[in-house]
């Protein structure tokens, strides 16, 4: 794994994307061991009940997994794409802040399989999940275009 730039924080909040301004995520530290973003809940995340909806936690999850893998081939020239996002949710959230946690299983040189968590502002377990990536070489393709950062 090559170092992260020592700006890294930065760089991540100033190149998350449109879906990801949408939820709100803010990253608040980022490590090899350990990548974390928080948002605080807003209307725009609730269901009809009023309950943040599931894909709220799902798109963390993708989000915070997904980035670090990604940094951690940064230095290689390499991206990655997700595979496969398994989450649960274990206990309803109506308000306040959710952080999510995530940390890597695996760090192959094909895929990189991470694990998340996410808890509310009571620091009560809201909802895990794991994520699975395919590393790409530099020059990969997918749907039809190069697949690279924007405006990094």
């Amino acid at each position: 794994m090559n170092e992260f730039p020592e700006n890294v924080l930065d760089l991540i909040n100033e190149n998350l994307g449109g879906f990801n301004n949408f939820l709100g995520l803010r990253f608040t530290s980022a490590t090899p061991d350990e990548f974390i973003a928080e948002l605080i809940i807003k209307d725009s995340h609730l269901q009809p009940y009023g309950l943040v909806h599931g894909g709220v936690y799902a798109g963390m999850i993708e989000t915070i997994c997904s980035t670090g893998s990604a940094l951690m081939v940064w230095g290689e020239g390499k991206n990655v794409v997700g595979l496969e996002n398994t989450t649960s949710f274990l206990r309803a959230v109506r308000s306040g802040r959710l952080r999510c946690a995530a940390r890597p299983l695996l760090l192959g040189k094909r895929s990189h399989v991470w694990e998340a968590g996410i808890h509310d502002d009571q620091n009560r377990l809201v909802a895990t999940g794991r994520v699975r990536m395919m590393v790409l070489e530099p020059g990969a393709e997918a749907a039809g275009a190069k697949v690279e950062m924007k405006n990094v």
